[in-house]
């Protein structure tokens, strides 16, 4: 369908039978990128997900992402020098030790759950550390991350989203109930560490204020962190799962990294684009505009399908083949403009060591069962990938 709308509608209407206003679909990598670098024309602070908000709604669950311009910058800037490049790569022992233990752990079983031991196992326990929080509430972290961001799949879903009590929750970032934990969770922490000298995530949150000269608010700490809980867990997990499963399914492309693991680099960026681990972001336009020559009216809702622009032909040579030598490569799995992903260089860096670790140990992996998706239009993801393996 995303082939089709590009080559014949790639600004496309899409009414909403549910009551929604309906939203336009962007497929076009360029016009993707266009309107994510636009915030002038096209805000994050009318929200970022197809859900309809009224304005009280909104203003409850604004974090990072639902804002633009000075504030944005000023909100980012407080943790954006613990996701440098050059800050992130003093995770790399740590990151290959942690690696090697999990690996260790999961191989040993020779048939397993990937998702379960592996992809959901390596990201989280890096996010604890960077918010130095017990290695045993690990657990708690990643039913969190699964229960807001999967909030429509029948596994994680609350029971209190189809009860009575749903209207307790529904100012709630992400409609989960889950949220409430979160918070909670982050305050018994942010209590703990405000007027320290901590240099983890969360001391950061909580004693430095922003260039703005804005302190950040109870609520804008409680949405930062549960942010920080969610996309420091999710989305790394699916692409890297993802890229397991590419590499399955095209064993000489597994074998061409054992052969020039120099090239892991690259790969990563190719696991990326493959992936897509976040479909969409919504934008709202702001005043009456157009774009890939069409009209766009103001409050309308524009959607960038992040997984459309990822295959689009023009950009990407043969985008359906999964090509682990692809340059460039010009993805946008962490967006483009003022809302690139703040964790993309720990992203990348944790997907490589992963590999670079992972892949001279196997002899041989396959699949050893059916693969079961996340329900979800917002994440790209896999819950269950049992398979079997041999060691080298």
């Amino acid at each position: 369908m995303f082939d089709e709308l590009r080559r014949t509608a790639p600004v496309h209407w899409n009414p909403e039978s549910d009551g929604g206003s309906g939203f336009w679909s962007l497929t076009r990598h360029a016009d993707v990128v266009a309107a994510d670098r636009d915030q002038e024309r096209f805000t994050s602070e009318r929200f970022v997900n197809l859900e309809e908000v009224d304005e009280r709604q909104a203003a409850i669950r604004r974090s990072l992402l639902e804002t633009d311009g000075p504030r944005h910058a000023a909100l980012r800037r407080v943790l954006q020098r613990a996701f440098t490049p050059r800050a992130v790569a003093g995770y790399a022992t740590f990151l290959r030790g942690l690696t090697a233990r999990t690996l260790d752990r999961a191989l040993a079983r020779g048939t397993f759950d990937f998702v379960a031991e592996i992809a959901a196992d390596f990201p989280i326990n890096v996010l604890a550390r960077m918010l130095d929080v017990p290695d045993g509430d690990t657990g708690r972290l990643i039913d969190w991350g699964n229960r807001i961001i999967a909030n429509t799949d029948p596994d994680y879903a609350d029971v209190l989203l189809h009860s009575e009590e749903s209207e307790r929750y529904r100012d709630l970032p992400f409609r989960s109930p889950a949220s409430l934990e979160v918070f909670e969770y982050g305050r018994e922490l942010a209590a703990k560490r405000r007027g320290g000298e901590g240099t983890d995530l969360v001391s950061r949150l909580v004693n430095q204020t922003p260039i703005d000269g804005v302190p950040l608010s109870d609520r804008d700490f409680d949405n930062y962190f549960l942010l920080l809980v969610v996309a420091g867990n999710e989305t790394t997990r699916h692409a890297i799962t993802h890229a397991m499963r590419a590499l399955i399914e095209h064993p000489e492309q597994a074998e061409r990294l054992r052969d020039e693991p120099e090239l892991m680099p690259v790969a990563v960026e190719e696991f990326l684009r493959w992936a897509s681990p976040v479909y969409h972001f919504r934008r709202t336009a702001t005043c009456d505009t157009e774009i890939g020559g069409t009209a766009i009216r103001a409050g309308d809702k524009v959607v960038l399908w992040f997984a459309s622009a990822n295959r689009d032909e023009e950009v990407f040579a043969d985008p359906y083949r999964f090509d682990v030598t692809r340059a460039p490569n010009d993805h946008i799995a962490f967006g483009k403009g003022a809302h690139f992903c703040l964790g993309s260089a720990l992203a990348r860096l944790e997907m490589r060591i992963m590999f670079e670790e992972l892949l001279p140990r196997l002899a041989d992996v396959r699949l050893a069962g059916g693969i079961r998706r996340v329900r979800s239009n917002f994440v790209n993801g896999i819950k269950e990938m049992p398979v079997t393996v041999a060691l080298a």
